[in-house]
């Protein structure tokens, strides 16, 4: 674990986090084991009830390998599940953690900002939209900002916060303090596409896309690669099934658009992954196939489309 799991903030903040899935679940999990209470909301209750399985072992994973003096249950009782948006009153803060979806998002924020108090501050974890876009949905403009962890959110060190073009000083300086408080490392990016990350990362993962599809290597050559010459923990197809390829076609297609450069364009190959419903690790199989021992790659050297 990193610091993100020894600091506690003296006053304990009660945050909200809209959606369970993979991002939520960290999300919840660095506040939780940091002190804070949080209140999660999911599609259903059911969704909710059959991620917190794999939240509590991961949970129970993390705080046994850190120094933390808190038992799962302790954590886990700073957690509960908001059946509608009303639940959310009185929180400090209120993440989005939804799918990189526009019309999603805006819908979530506009119920959203009916059922709150008006101290509370909208976050978004959106990775790629605008977040002065995002804000012209909410009644509070001045008290919306970009959040955006890394996956995954309880250990991966860093995190942008990102100001809008209508977000306050001030609510870059509170959350700023809050998120440090994790024992994070933040950053401050432009409200530009992809801002410092993804704009960089989602392009060399779709480059390595493009040399798969082009025949320039396979599945395993091109990961060996980037990970044996340039130091890389993962490679850019496993990152890629790990980060979700819809996620990935998302982030391309919105720099694609955002930037108006033919560089940004997607590859017909993770297109092509996408719309088959091979969306990485979420779907068992991606570039790799997640249900077969030893993860063989799907596809053979060269795939490239007549």
């Amino acid at each position: 674990m990193t610091d993100a799991s020894k600091s506690e903030l003296p006053t304990p903040l009660t945050v909200g986090v809209i959606g369970f899935g993979i991002m939520g679940q960290g999300i919840a999990h660095v506040f939780g084991v940091s002190g804070h209470k949080v209140i999660v909301m999911a599609r259903s209750r059911e969704s909710y009830e059959a991620r917190l399985v794999n939240f509590e072992r991961s949970v129970s994973k993390s705080l046994s390998r850190s120094e933390i003096d808190m038992t799962a249950e302790d954590m886990l009782s700073r957690l509960s599940y908001a059946d509608k948006y009303a639940d959310f009153r009185g929180a400090d803060l209120v993440i989005e953690a939804v799918s990189e979806d526009d019309i999603e998002k805006a819908a979530v924020l506009g119920k959203l900002c009916e059922a709150l108090d008006d101290k509370t501050i909208i976050a978004t974890n959106t990775s790629s939209f605008s977040i002065t876009q995002l804000a012209a949905c909410t009644d509070r403009p001045g008290k919306f900002i970009g959040i955006h962890f890394m996956n995954p959110a309880h250990i991966m060190p860093l995190v942008e916060i990102v100001r809008g073009l209508t977000t306050d000083e001030s609510t870059l300086d509170t959350v700023t303090e809050w998120v440090e408080g994790l024992g994070k490392t933040v950053v401050t990016p432009a409200d530009s596409p992809g801002f410092i990350l993804n704009r960089i990362l989602i392009p060399m993962i779709n480059e390595a896309i493009y040399c798969l599809h082009e025949g320039g290597g396979s599945v395993e050559s091109i990961d060996k690669t980037l990970k044996g010459a340039a130091n890389h923990p993962m490679g850019p197809l496993e990152l890629a099934d790990l980060i979700g390829l819809d996620t990935c076609l998302a982030i391309m297609q919105k720099l694609h658009s955002g930037m108006s450069d033919p560089k940004y364009r997607p590859c017909p190959l993770l297109i092509r992954y996408v719309e088959a419903g091979w969306l990485g690790r979420k779907t068992k199989k991606g570039f790799y196939d997640y249900k077969a021992p030893g993860r063989p790659a799907t596809w053979p050297l060269s795939v490239k489309s007549s």
